[in-house]
């Protein structure tokens, strides 16, 4: 059956309308005339999941809407039994009454709304807790069973269980694989280094394998700084330090990149770039209060802890210079920081009065040097992860994730001269994390528990806070996201999005990457994974049709370009259209396994439309159909005058769900 499909995100539902399809908004009053209910419509009221006068037709058919639409008793009836109202979700009494009774994140939280006049959202309800929680935690949508099991669960613990059940699975490791993998960059060539598949891949691996080992995140640090070895191939943690190589410059563009890489990715000082190449001062005054004072000496202190350090390309085939792994080595017969240079990435580098060498010196905090005798990057490793700026820095790019906004935001940008609420910047200059105590009781605390993502994740889920509800009851004001009073939603990654789809219609793709630039005697230069969050990165992978959907949910490169959660027309135009979806909205059987759509026809009998429209809803939305959408589906398939068209019609309804907008946003 050919369509022509228009699409805007909304509310309403699929109907049939003279034969063709529309979407129709529920209108006031619905009229009950004995044992029928009645939909007063005409085109006036076609809408495809919203108020715009959108809609489509079969070509085929005659154009001309019907002015009313029939569903019988029973219909009716069976609606109101399936479609009945999701678990409760209300705020207990009053939380500002049992302050002392809740964690730290919560005291902090509803004190401050407290003190503001702020009333937070009402608790979130179990359907939209459980599908905010796996996406956050795994990045892929719970399936069916798990979310009517947790509904119908009446233990008062089992949202704590349900967390930890998440934190310890494999896709919890996929997933914040590829956060931090966004975080470090890596990639398999940035434009000035290139670490190649293989590279890349040890990188990837070394990130995963750590998550899933529950290693410290300052080991990890530790590791990664001050990581040599003579393959970056076999070895990932050496890809850290190589990802701030240059090329085409002096030794000291090498130093600053990796110290800036420091400074911005682990302790969200990303001013520290300006610094390189220039004092604050006439600079930075409008920007940062600590940067309109810090100097371009100060940061150069922090390159220096990478001067007595060396990369050397290795040829694997001494026929092939396109071809290298690379090793990293320290070199401490190495010059340190020298001011000699006139080339390269940063203005000249000239002596400071009689200052002509830069010696290693930590310039935030209570500042640091190495010991005697001791080795400048672990001497850096050692201040970095000691600093509570970076406990700090750490807790809140999580933070961010869970909650859509950081308590610092820009989460890069942090000002240490504005974090005191004890010690105020001077006006118009405000404190910069919009509740300092908690971020700094986060960061103690992640450092008390040993730097464990897991330990801070499950705070963070288990608070009431990230449990409030994302609607808002009273008179919403801007000022009060800063205060956290109600869930901020997210618009879904874009692995999230396609591994959601595919897991959704169980039709699960195959995605194959190159794992070695050189051929494999007797074996394969590629792998193949299921899931796009297993990818070893966001740049060209995967190739085709596939790196064009992605990248039009901004994903990023890794390289020029972060990942954002804005909304883009390619998005609308990729669920309405594109292959990947429309095919995985059929009713099939892929290598003996059946779709969705075959799934739910073959579990339900046209008896139960009911039933199969609940089970698909919550399939797709984890959540059971409103009682508008339960009577317009049931209704619509019960129309259905043969199997075929009744199969047809689930196609078009999964296609809608798809495309409705609370498919794409985690709320």
């Amino acid at each position: 059956m050919r369509k022509t499909k228009h699409w805007l995100a909304g509310t309403g539902m699929a109907l049939l309308c003279g034969g063709s399809w529309f979407y129709l908004a529920a209108q006031e009053p619905v009229q009950d005339v004995e044992t029928e209910l009645v939909f007063n419509a005409d085109h006036s009221q076609c809408t495809l999941f919203g108020s715009d006068r959108d809609h489509f037709y079969e070509e085929s058919v005659n154009r001309q809407a019907r002015r009313q639409y029939r569903f019988s008793k029973a219909t009716v009836e069976a609606v109101s039994h399936i479609a009945r109202p999701m678990s409760a979700g209300k705020t207990e009494a009053s939380v500002f009454d049992r302050l002392d009774q809740l964690g730290f994140i919560d005291q902090f939280l509803f004190k401050a709304m407290q003190s503001a006049g702020i009333t937070p959202a009402e608790k979130t309800n179990d359907y939209e807790f459980i599908r905010r929680v796996t996406f956050d935690l795994t990045g892929r949508p719970p399936k069916y069973d798990r979310v009517v099991a947790f509904v119908e669960n009446n233990a008062t613990d089992k949202r704590a269980k349900l967390i930890d059940e998440l934190l310890n699975t494999p896709e919890w490791a996929d997933k914040w694989a590829m956060f931090l993998g966004d975080q470090f960059k890596n990639v398999d060539d940035n434009g000035q280094v290139r670490r190649f598949a293989e590279g890349r891949n040890a990188f990837y691996q070394y990130i995963k394998r750590s998550l899933a080992a529950n290693k410290p995140y300052d080991k990890m640090v530790t590791e990664m700084i001050t990581a040599v070895g003579a393959n970056n191939w076999g070895q990932g943690e050496l890809n850290w330090n190589l990802g701030g190589l240059m090329s085409g410059g002096p030794a000291q563009d090498n130093y600053d990149l990796q110290g800036e890489i420091v400074a911005e990715r682990l302790l969200g000082m990303g001013h520290q770039n300006c610094m390189l190449c220039h004092n604050g001062r006439g600079h930075m005054e409008a920007l940062s209060v600590w940067g309109k004072s810090a100097t371009r000496a100060q940061a150069w202190g922090l390159s220096a802890f990478f001067a007595k350090t060396a990369a050397r390309r290795v040829y694997p085939d001494a026929t092939n210079r396109n071809v290298w792994y690379s090793s990293f080595e320290d070199a401490p017969r190495n010059a340190d920081y020298s001011l000699n240079t006139t080339t390269g990435n940063r203005t000249p580098r000239s002596p400071v009065g009689s200052t002509r060498v830069i010696t290693p010196e930590y310039p935030f905090g209570d500042g640091g040097k190495p010991r005697a005798g001791e080795n400048y990057r672990e001497a850096l490793a050692r201040i970095v992860v000691a600093d509570p700026q970076f406990a700090r820095a750490s807790v809140n790019y999580i933070w961010k994730q869970f909650f859509t906004r950081g308590i610092v935001e820009p989460a890069n940008l942090f000002d240490p001269g504005r974090m005191d609420p004890n010690n105020p910047p001077p006006a118009p200059w405000t404190i910069q994390p919009t509740n300092p105590d908690l971020l700094n009781a986060l960061a103690a605390d992640f450092q008390k528990s040993g730097f464990s993502f897991r330990d801070l994740m499950r705070k963070i889920c288990n608070s009431e806070a990230y449990q409030l509800s994302s609607a808002y009851s009273g008179n919403w004001q801007p000022q009060y996201e800063t205060y956290f009073a109600r869930h901020l939603v997210r618009r879904l990654w874009a692995e999230e999005v396609v591994d959601g789809i595919a897991q959704i219609s169980n039709s699960i793709p195959r995605y194959v990457y190159n794992i070695s630039t050189l051929p494999v005697p007797g074996g394969s230069t590629t792998t193949t994974v299921n899931w796009t969050m297993q990818l070893p990165q966001t740049r060209t992978l995967p190739g085709g049709a596939m790196a064009q959907f992605l990248d039009s949910f901004l994903r990023g490169n890794r390289v020029d370009a972060e990942r954002k959660a804005e909304g883009a027309i390619p998005q609308v135009l990729n669920l309405l259209n594109d292959n990947f979806v429309m095919d995985r909205t059929r009713s099939a059987m892929n290598a003996g396994v059946p779709t969705l759509t075959r799934q739910l026809l073959d579990k339900y009998a046209s008896s139960d439309n009911a039933g199969l429209v609940r089970e698909l809803f919550i399939t797709v939305l984890n959540r059971p159909p409103a009682s508008e959408e339960a009577i317009i589906s049931t209704g619509l398939l019960g129309g259905a005058v043969s199997p075929q068209l009744r199969q047809q019609r689930l196609e078009d309804l999964v296609w809608s769900l798809y495309n409705k907008v609370d498919f794409v946003f985690n709320y």
